[in-house]
């Protein structure tokens, strides 16, 4: 069964950008266009890896980050977050949060993929390994 990742951004572009880059690599993907509706949809389908924009509506990215971490249905699930501030400060929350990894808009897709392979990888082998950042 193809990994499922469930990406939550509100600038419809970003979530195309996503389907053109993640679908040709196999994955499943569902979409979010806020924080809160990206919560909902990992509680009920349970994706192998959430990829969450930071500034969304509804609720925010690291809001949702939060939530997600403090759920015991979805606290092991990792999850990417994006952000177009170039500052260390945005970085150290989204990680101290729980993120697994931090990427800075813009970014590179290859980048994103490389993430999402050693993210799921290791969830699948029942580990992840140290948050990295770009």
């Amino acid at each position: 069964m193809a990994p499922k990742i469930l990406v939550a951004d509100d600038q419809l572009h970003m979530l195309r950008l996503m389907q053109h880059e993640l679908e040709p690599e196999g994955y499943q993907l569902l979409q979010a266009r806020d924080g809160y509706e990206a919560v909902e949809t990992a509680l009920r389908e349970t994706p192998d890896l959430l990829v969450l924009d930071v500034m969304m509506p509804k609720m925010d990215g690291l809001t949702a980050l939060r939530r997600l971490k403090s759920e015991k249905a979805t606290r092991s699930i990792p999850i990417i977050i994006l952000t177009s501030s170039p500052h260390e400060l945005m970085r150290q929350e989204a990680e101290f949060s729980g993120a697994d990894a931090v990427l800075t808009k813009p970014f590179s897709p290859t980048r994103l993929r490389e993430e999402i392979r050693r993210l799921v990888s290791g969830r699948q082998s029942g580990g992840t390994q140290p948050a990295h950042r770009s």
